[in-house]
């Protein structure tokens, strides 16, 4: 179905909902999604990819989901790594709600919905893990990263998955260009997805 309204603050479409199974490092997953929000119907491709890499969750701190949509990023980084706090966060307020309502389900008390304003100021974290909302535009893209990866530890990374064809190689680049004290290098890649690793790696000793 179209996703026009997934970025929206408060979808206007009817709130159908699915039953979505999936699957990460053998764990099985079962979570609720509704229509106006991200990949209604089943995990998308590209949150697929990013979660194979699931070897590379932050082991504690505060991790944070940009664009959570109704939370398997989220729920899968609180599952595996249970000494983490997950900060969820979207516009979305549907997205929220329904983050929040399936960790309740899967027992999970380490995971936060929220909005941009919900997070403090003074937070830094230790891994950011996201499927950007690349359809907003560049311009609010690149916002979006100029906010939250100069907030991570140094040590930590942020691993985002992109779609070829939507501009992985030139959004690449510009993580290149715009955070030149970080490191930037292609994690992974899988029909036609790219997953890109931003690194703040000033020192792990």
């Amino acid at each position: 179905m179209p996703q026009e309204h997934y970025f929206s603050e408060s979808p206007d479409s009817d709130a159908k909902s699915h039953e979505i199974s999936f699957e990460v490092a053998g764990i099985p997953f079962s979570a609720r999604s509704e229509a106006g929000t991200f990949s209604v119907q089943k995990l998308d491709k590209g949150t697929q990819v990013l979660l194979r890499s699931h070897e590379y969750f932050p082991t504690r701190g505060n991790v944070l989901d940009i664009g959570c949509g109704w939370g398997p990023i989220s729920l899968s980084i609180a599952k595996l790594q249970p000494d983490t706090t997950v900060w969820a966060l979207d516009v979305n307020q549907r997205s929220l709600r329904l983050t929040g309502e399936n960790a309740t389900r899967a027992a999970l008390s380490n995971v936060r919905p929220v909005t941009a304003e919900q997070i403090p100021k003074e937070l830094r974290f230790s891994g950011i893990w996201s499927n950007p909302p690349i359809r907003v535009g560049k311009a609010i893209l690149h916002e979006l990263m100029k906010t939250w990866i100069p907030r991570l530890e140094e040590g930590g990374s942020a691993f985002l998955v992109v779609q070829k064809q939507l501009g992985a190689e030139s959004f690449e680049k510009w993580l290149a260009t715009e955070f030149p004290m970080m490191t930037v290098t292609r994690s992974d890649q899988d029909k036609g997805y790219r997953v890109i690793e931003v690194r703040n790696a000033a020192t792990i000793h």
